[in-house]
């Protein structure tokens, strides 16, 4: 259980910024992991008087503040017209509406949690994020960076056009996934993200070019298997290492397909 000894409202990032620089105190987001693990948290910092709790949209983008709660992406209209419902789609097994009610966009992000659906999703979309003293940085880079005691802002998801396909696979529905599988084709690149394999998720490209002349079930399963090849996968209690390479080849390929259905070379795949 968690003990913490001092609550604060930050009263700006810069509060909250200097406040977390001290190992022993924590920025508390939905604190729904975080009221699961045995530490005693110095300050506890709490972003809500911080109006992170909008999804703004310009011309060219939608920020996503970090207090943005799972729910209201589930709901958003205009994210899942941009990713015809891959949002949604992400977030809608993630325990239960009571849950994402709670759990916030920036927790869901900054913990890099292997087994995040989200994580996955915003990869594949080409987001970006915003952190207080680093500035803005690609999903896939923040992926990989060193734990910092940075403060995640929003989250920007360009208005590329693209078409999105977010499949999972659970042992039932609500767990933790087993394996996540998000593929985005933009005008320029198809882009295919692999998440809980059980490492946090990584992002694979068409850098041979299978796909260039078109979506057809032979180049879906060529694309599939060299997904399935080239990722790095392990095993804990929800499966093996061998089975989440089974799985990356098959969500890949029906992924794919799907995209195909919904740019209208589906024909083509019947």
């Amino acid at each position: 259980m968690i003990e913490i000894a001092k609550y604060v409202r930050a009263e700006s990032l810069q509060q909250a910024y200097e406040l977390n620089q001290k190992k022993s105190n924590a920025v508390i987001g939905g604190m729904l992991w975080l009221k699961m693990q045995r530490r005693r948290v110095n300050t506890a910092i709490d972003l809500s008087d911080l109006g992170l709790n909008t999804i703004e949209e310009t011309p060219e983008e939608y920020r996503i503040g970090a207090m943005v709660t799972l729910r209201q992406l589930e709901q958003h209209a205009g994210l899942n017209e941009l990713t015809g419902g891959a949002v949604r789609e992400s977030v809608r097994d993630i325990v239960g509406v009571q849950f994402r009610n709670l759990a916030t966009v920036g927790g869901s992000l900054f913990g890099r949690f292997g087994f995040s659906d989200v994580l996955t999703l915003f990869m594949a979309i080409g987001a970006e994020v915003e952190l207080y003293q680093r500035g803005i940085v690609p999903v896939e880079k923040f992926a990989q960076m060193p734990r910092e005691r940075d403060i995640l802002v929003r989250v920007i998801v360009p208005k590329t056009r693209q078409n999105t396909v977010y499949l999972s696979q659970r042992n039932t529905r609500t767990d933790f996934p087993v394996l996540t599988c998000c593929v985005s084709k933009t005008d320029t690149e198809i882009r295919c993200c692999i998440g809980a394999r059980p490492m946090k998720a990584v992002c694979l490209r068409d850098e041979k070019e299978i796909l260039q002349a078109g979506i057809t079930p032979e180049t879906a399963q060529i694309f599939a298997d060299y997904i399935k090849e080239h990722v790095e996968t392990g095993s804990n209690l929800r499966g093996s290492r061998e089975y989440r390479r089974i799985l990356a080849g098959v969500l890949t390929k029906r992924a794919v397909l799907k995209i195909a259905e919904n740019t209208g070379e589906g024909e083509r795949c019947r």
